[in-house]
Order: structure tokens, then sequence, then C-alpha cells
């Protein structure tokens, strides 16, 4: 049963061999703390996990830890049999699917799986996950449950760390950390590195992320750039990729709620691209509730251009396709803000979801464009 909370993070309660053991409750993906809690083992069957993981039952895990990384396949698969519904447009369709992924990832986070303190799980064949935890969460404090499925999330953040992304772009590698947007979908990166510069001198870049964006900006000759983002972890990330980069000299990485103080001739922002809340702290990077990202770039650019500057905005159509937010509400949003559209450049994704036709968006995916509006002051 959940209990009070110690140090910030809940305290789970559960039996076990006849006695009661508590741990700390652990969940990037802002998952609330599982009220009962079965052990489970190599004994247990996918259907028998499954069943449990429905009705609410999570599961914490004291055998192989490959079987239950094997088990938690096998649940995805019973999972996955039952596909969203198809929604009467686009929009509905949107809404189902989201609906089905939420339920997907509540059974799913039901496997737990134990930390120790310093992040040792002691488990057989297990393997050596202390500096992946410790990249995402710090230093341990005690013993936590945490989802497999997240612990597997952690685990593969830590690889793209280590190993980073090539960025033509940039002639470099970018490193992402754990919970920061990583530049897997490259095309708005070739706009911001292919459209022409209205200065060489100073620019911003709002919410900055990994710091890919002022990294392409450095590299292309702009010889001042303030990257801003409120997250602590991707102030982290953008300062080492630049330091990696060897473009301190020229990019300043400073917190703040989307813009700095001053004025640039050139503002650049990928706000999320959907308007929809997203379902954990994780997705904040992809879902926008409201616009309220993209809307207050917006609104707050003219108060932060040069005379004759222009504002960058990156987005994507994929929410117009999907009737979540119309051309002309954007273009309702520019003039309010006092703003015009200088030009605007265009670039067809190429991700595998966009030739995928069992995705139920893919009608929308398949129509996406990417843009790279260039915005100035009326």
């Amino acid at each position: 049963m959940q209990g009070m909370v110690v140090s910030g993070l809940p305290l789970v309660s559960w039996i076990e061999a006849g006695q009661t053991c508590s741990a700390r409750w652990r969940s990037e993906w802002g998952s609330p703390p599982p009220t009962r809690v079965a052990i489970a083992n190599d004994s247990m069957t996918a259907d028998a996990a499954y069943r449990l993981a429905c009705a609410g039952t999570a599961l914490l895990w004291r055998g192989d830890f490959q079987n239950a990384r094997q088990l938690l396949n096998a649940m995805a698969k019973r999972a996955d049999r039952n596909p969203p519904k198809p929604g009467s447009s686009l929009a509905e369709a949107f809404h189902f699917h989201r609906q089905a992924q939420s339920r997907r990832a509540r059974i799913l986070g039901m496997l737990l799986v134990t930390l120790d303190d310093g992040y040792a799980v002691r488990l057989r064949r297990a393997p050596d996950m202390r500096l992946a935890c410790t990249e995402a969460y710090g230093l341990g404090e005690g013993r936590a449950l945490v989802s497999l499925r997240e612990l597997l999330g952690l685990i593969g953040a830590h690889e793209w760390r280590k190993k980073g992304l090539e960025i033509a772009a940039l002639g470099g590698r970018i490193h992402p950390h754990y919970g920061v947007f990583s530049p897997i979908r490259g095309e708005y990166v070739g706009l911001v590195a292919e459209a022409p510069l209205p200065s060489h001198t100073r620019a911003f870049d709002i919410g900055t992320g990994t710091g890919v964006l002022a990294a392409v900006l450095a590299r292309r000759g702009v010889s001042h750039i303030v990257a801003t983002d409120q997250d602590p972890r991707a102030l982290t990330c953008a300062r080492e990729n630049l330091v990696r980069l060897g473009l301190t000299d020229r990019v300043e990485v400073v917190q703040a709620d989307l813009f700095p103080e001053g004025r640039a001739q050139l503002v650049v922002c990928n706000p999320p691209w959907v308007p929809a809340r997203p379902s954990s702290p994780i997705e904040q990077a992809i879902y926008d509730p409201e616009s309220r990202m993209l809307r207050g770039f917006l609104n707050g650019l003219a108060a932060h251009l040069e005379p004759g500057g222009e504002g960058w905005l990156l987005l994507s159509d994929l929410a117009e396709h999907l009737g979540l937010r119309p051309r002309v509400e954007l273009l309702a949003a520019f003039e309010k803000a006092g703003l015009s559209v200088i030009g605007k450049i265009d670039v067809r994704p190429n991700h595998p979801r966009a030739s995928d036709q069992a995705d139920p968006l893919h009608a929308a995916r398949a129509a996406e464009l990417t843009s790279l509006w260039r915005l100035g002051v009326r």
C-alpha cells in the first residue's frame, strides 16, 4: 500500500515472505506509486502477469533479469492486441491513439524491480546500471522501486549519451542526456543550417535542449549566441555538448523562461509541435498544452528583436493535419503578436512513421511538412 513521503518521494509498502517491506517510489514518467504489490518470479506466465497488471496490481520481480525483459515483451504483445479505435476524424483518432498509449504505458509500467542504495540491481544476469541511473536520477539515496520499462529507457538513454548522434550540419556529434529531446529528426536542424542569416552578430536560441541549434548557428559564423532553457538537465546537456564542440567562446547558456535579457538580430525557437497535454514529464518536449510555449515565443518576440531582425519559428504542420491547430489560428497568432511572415522554408520529414501505413495517424504523418517561418516585426 502507499504510505508516507520520504525525501520527496512516496514510500511504497508490500508483504514479502511474511514481512512488511518498504522502499521509495521513483518515476521519471510521473506514474503514481502502486497501491497493490505482488511478488513475481520466473514461474509467472505472461497471461497471469498481464491480467494482474490490467487490474492495477504491480509485480515486483524476484527472478532472472533477462526473463523479466522477456516477460515485459510478452506483456507488450498482449497490450498491442487491442489497437486504438479508428475515430471518425484524425483529431478523434489522435485522442484514441493517446488513450491507448497511456493505457499501454500504465500496464507495462506495472513490472517493477528494486534499486538498492547506489542503484545496484541484485537480480541474476542483471547488467550494471549504476552509471545510467546516476546520470538520470543523481546520487542514490537508499532503496527504491522503479518500473522495468523506465529502467530500460534509462539504459537506452545512457547509450545515446555515450555514443552521441552525428549531425551533418555540425560536422560533429550531439550527446543527448536522459530527459532532453534528442535531435533525431534532423530536418529542422537542416533548415537552420540553410536559411539565409539576417546577421552574424547576435542570436538567441530559445529552449535550446541539447544545444544543437545554437551550435549550428555558431558553426555558421554567428559571433554571439545566447541559448536559454528552464530545465536543469537541458542546461547541463547543452553546456557539455558545446564544450565538446569547442564552441563555448561563441555560445552562452543561461537559465531563463523563454527569452534572455536584451535584443538580437536573430531569435530561433523550436517549440513542442503538438498542442496536447503530455502524459508524463518526458513528453514535454513533444506536447505543448494549448500551444503555451508557441504563444509565449510569438508574443514576446517583437520585444526581443533588433530593428530589421528575424524570428525563426521551427514548426511541423502535423497539428494542422490532425485538426488540433488550424493554419488560420497560427496566422492569427502571428498577427496578434505584431509579426509578419518574411518567408517560409519547408521540408518533408523522412522518419519511418511517415511511411508506416499501419500507423493510425498515417494520413496526417504522410502529409506532414516541417517549416522554418521567417518572422519580422510589422
